[in-house]
């Protein structure tokens, strides 16, 4: 199964400190924003410009975060993958802004309750990096790059190697006693093939990923098999199923293959036996990957169908994830049952004991990763229904300019009495050079404030920090992951200062709009 991390997930438990009020400081007024939709600037020894920012209230409250590999983040794999977290608010600025996205509207950037802003003096700094796609631990061995993607082993895989080496040691001793010890050699092996097998599996998914240019982070294989890390959803229905068939396809062929390989080998030798249980483990793991449920290729393909007949993606996420929980339940209660009735080859007598506990084990293990992996497609699947919303020009904070010898207690005035609550740093000519960082200015005392030149507390813009005011969803996400900071200088495509974009801002609105129902 492929498992795709799609989109971000907010960081919560950041530590914001209190704020500082060191005295009063004007009330920040709401001004209007001009015509062409952009914060007004102060121009330097101007009192005025700048846009008015977002609300200081923490009115937001997201839901308890719930963070799992699935699908997204993730986050990350369509339909399996990284689970997105509704985690909870971490500051206390909470940015509501009304103004539409992409129309030049008279509105400004002013929260929904004016009459409760914040000035830029007494704003608690937040330090916070831009919502992230949730991200599978990347511990394990790196065993090498197939068309440029990484695959990872993780430290699971030695575990069930282990185990698969002792299980099938034993099922040898019954076949070929001869071989005495070197039993487990042969084991080894097999456990080592097989693992090919299901890399083989993964990297079907991975080359359909790539033709249809869907970035992959990473193939990983575990505990359980292995997981293709698929960064975007597929454009179409047809893709979705293509890419989600790809995997069970080949290991039916894989399947085909070492049983025609068996046929001229005596099936009592350690070449019969190793190939036949290539043979029907990889039967396994084809039907098995056919279930018709998330988190499962087969549910991909389910989701696929309903996506098509539907015309909403969302609607196919839904049914196949309710059908995948089912199916863990089926899993958990039926696959002891199988085994108690002998139709899994054992008599009703053996499966007793020992077995009877490893088999309930088991079906608990495998519901479990089902019934996780279904419920963590819902949760990508809604975050991926909000990310457009999470839109730069909506979350940009009105900036005010002031040159590099400004003391801060001359720039905090004209911020203050525009409404604004972002500083950019600018030279004579009016081209910005650094951002003023929130935390700094919370940071100094405000009887040290006018000995203070706002060059001391601000952070050089680099490339990555320069964010145009058209960037929304996904395309926003990556370009903030790109380049962690707290504050980005968002400009117009004609280069013009739009404000300044608060990384903090963007997670409580991330928060926000995944806590909201789809």
């Amino acid at each position: 199964m492929d498992e795709s991390g799609g989109s971000g997930q907010p960081r919560s438990g950041t530590d914001e400190p209190a704020e500082h009020h060191a005295g009063p400081v004007a009330p920040a007024a709401p001004s209007a924003t001009p015509a062409d939709g952009r914060p007004a600037q102060a121009t330097e020894g101007e009192d005025g410009g700048g846009a008015t920012d977002n609300d200081g209230r923490d009115t937001s409250h997201g839901a308890g975060p719930e963070s799992t590999p699935a699908d997204g983040p993730e986050g990350r794999s369509s339909a399996e993958g990284h689970a997105t977290a509704d985690g909870p608010p971490t500051g206390h600025d909470h940015p509501a802004h009304d103004h539409p996205a992409d129309d030049r509207s008279t509105q400004d950037h002013a929260s929904h309750d004016p009459g409760h802003e914040r000035t830029l003096a007494h704003s608690g700094s937040t330090r916070t990096r831009p919502p992230r796609r949730p991200e599978s631990p990347r511990g394990g061995l790196l065993m090498g790059r197939p068309f440029g993607v990484p695959v990872y082993v993780a430290p699971s895989w030695f575990l069930v190697a282990a185990l698969i080496t002792w299980v099938f040691g034993g099922q040898l001793d019954r076949v070929l006693p001869e071989l005495g010890a070197a039993r487990y050699l042969v084991s080894l092996f097999f456990a080592v093939a097989f693992y090919a097998s299901v890399l083989v599996h993964e990297l079907a998914h991975t080359v359909a990923a790539l033709r249809f240019k869907l970035p992959v982070r990473r193939i990983q294989l575990q505990f359980f098999g292995g997981v293709s890390e698929i960064e975007k959803e597929a454009e179409t229905p047809g893709r979705e199923f293509v890419l989600a068939f790809v995997g069970p396809l080949l290991s039916l062929v894989l399947a085909g293959l070492f049983y025609v390989a068996m046929q001229p080998v005596e099936p009592g030798t350690v070449p019969g036996v190793l190939l036949a249980g290539l043979m029907v483990s990889n039967l396994i793991v084809a039907i098995f990957n056919l279930l018709p449920g998330l988190p499962l290729d087969g549910g991909r393909m389910l989701r696929a169908v309903v996506w098509k007949i539907t015309g909403r993606p969302m609607a196919g996420t839904v049914a196949a994830a309710w059908v995948g929980r089912a199916l863990a339940v089926s899993v958990l209660i039926g696959l002891p049952l199988l085994t108690q009735s002998g139709a899994l080859g054992s008599t009703a007598e053996d499966s007793v004991g020992m077995d009877t506990v490893t088999d309930a084990l088991l079906a608990a293990i495998l519901a479990a990763i089902i019934w996780t992996g279904a419920g963590n497609s819902l949760r990508m699947a809604r975050l991926r229904e909000h990310l457009p919303e999470l839109r730069a020009r909506n979350l940009t904070r009105r900036a005010v300019p002031v040159e590099t010898d400004t003391p801060l207690s001359e720039a905090l005035r004209r911020a203050n009495a525009a409404g604004a609550r972002a500083l950019v740093v600018v030279d004579p000519d009016g081209n910005p050079l650094s951002l003023v960082r929130e935390a700094a200015i919370v940071g100094v005392p405000e009887h040290r404030r006018p000995w203070v030149a706002v060059s001391g507390l601000a952070q050089d813009l680099t490339d990555g920090m320069r964010v145009s005011a058209e960037l929304a969803g996904e395309d926003l996400l990556d370009v903030l992951r790109a380049t962690p900071a707290t504050e980005y200088l968002v400009v117009e495509e004609t280069g013009e200062i739009y404000g300044v974009l608060s990384a903090a801002d963007v997670e409580r609105a991330f928060v926000k709009a995944m806590a909201r129902p789809s």
